[in-house]
């Protein structure tokens, strides 16, 4: 797989070597960058970026077949001491398990709530009833469309950037239905419940009201700090000034992830950080082994080079055309 993904990034370089040698050097800044630790991530950005990736708009939706549970059910897996993956197959929801509760990160679409988060968290030995905050990484169907459900049945506080809510706001008809405004994530904000606190940063760019986050968990005791990215692909519209904010946001998370000494990355989409495979991987890991999902701080600082040059060799598409 990986041998593939180099060729074909080989193949995008070379078409534009001759006509556009700023985007060769940015494309190969990003390949150097990757090395071989983020393959779906590269291929998303640096090969085909512009290729659909789920949820829309969230002002936007229309209504959709419910695919096939097997197609995306699985089981849910406790990835730390006190962070458990309740997600897809492709999209992930992270509840954080507190002394005051739980903090969820994202809540999927609204097919999959109940199955995967309700119920996941029961199978995990967890009480939904007990989620105190939903964060939402930004308002696209595949990580907002569970919310209300949260906010309506057990009282949880919804997390959102301004600009976000007044997105999902213009769609009343939102699968599983607009939440209730609530709480706008604001850059630095902490969401502490207990003795946890997650660290919003502002990361527009995916959408304009992206959160990313900074928080530490437990491995084996151990306190183990996460870059947590909340946007990733181009699936916005296509100009210059949009993919400066993109850039400028790569650039402020590797800088928080720098300085709050992050070892681990994570996403909401599994194309990304492979959650699904490393949540299969981590019932496998024997005392003494790394944690499938620490990468260690260099590797995170090079995935926020990868995806910031991506997207400049992306615009630089974008001009010379």
């Amino acid at each position: 797989m990986k041998k593939l993904l180099a060729a074909l990034l080989l193949t995008a370089t070379s078409m534009t070597a001759s006509a556009q040698p700023a985007v060769d050097t940015h494309l190969a800044a990003a390949k150097k960058a990757e090395g071989t630790d983020f393959p779906g991530t590269i291929a998303r950005l640096c090969i085909v970026p512009d290729a659909p990736v789920g949820g829309g708009t969230g002002a936007a939706a229309t209504p959709r077949p419910i695919p096939d549970r097997s197609t995306w059910y699985a089981e849910p897996a406790r990835m730390f001491d006190n962070l458990y993956w309740v997600g897809t197959r492709i999209h992930s929801a992270w509840a954080l398990q507190t002394s005051g509760g739980i903090i969820l990160i994202d809540t999927l679409y609204n097919y999959a709530v109940e199955p995967e988060i309700v119920d996941g968290l029961k199978k995990l030995g967890l009480n939904p009833a007990t989620i105190k905050y939903v964060i939402i990484t930004h308002a696209h169907g595949d990580h907002d469309e569970g919310a209300r459900l949260l906010q309506d049945r057990y009282g949880s506080h919804v997390v959102m950037g301004a600009p976000d809510w007044d997105l999902i706001e213009k769609n009343p008809n939102m699968p599983g239905g607009v939440p209730k405004r609530d709480m706008v994530g604001e850059d630095g904000q902490k969401i502490t419940l207990g003795e946890t606190s997650i660290t919003l940063v502002t990361t527009p760019g995916h959408t304009l009201g992206t959160l990313s986050m900074i928080f530490t968990v437990k491995d084996h005791g151990r306190p183990v700090t996460i870059a947590y990215s909340g946007g990733t692909a181009f699936n916005f519209q296509k100009d210059t000034a949009r993919y400066d904010t993109y850039i400028a946001s790569q650039k402020k998370m590797a800088d928080a992830a720098k300085a709050a000494g992050a070892t681990v990355i994570m996403s909401n989409h599994s194309e990304f950080d492979d959650a699904w495979n490393r949540s299969r991987l981590v019932r496998l890991r024997h005392a003494g082994e790394p944690h499938p999902y620490d990468v260690g701080a260099d590797a995170v600082q090079r995935y926020f080079t990868m995806t910031g040059e991506c997207a400049l060799a992306m615009r630089e598409k974008l001009v010379q055309h």
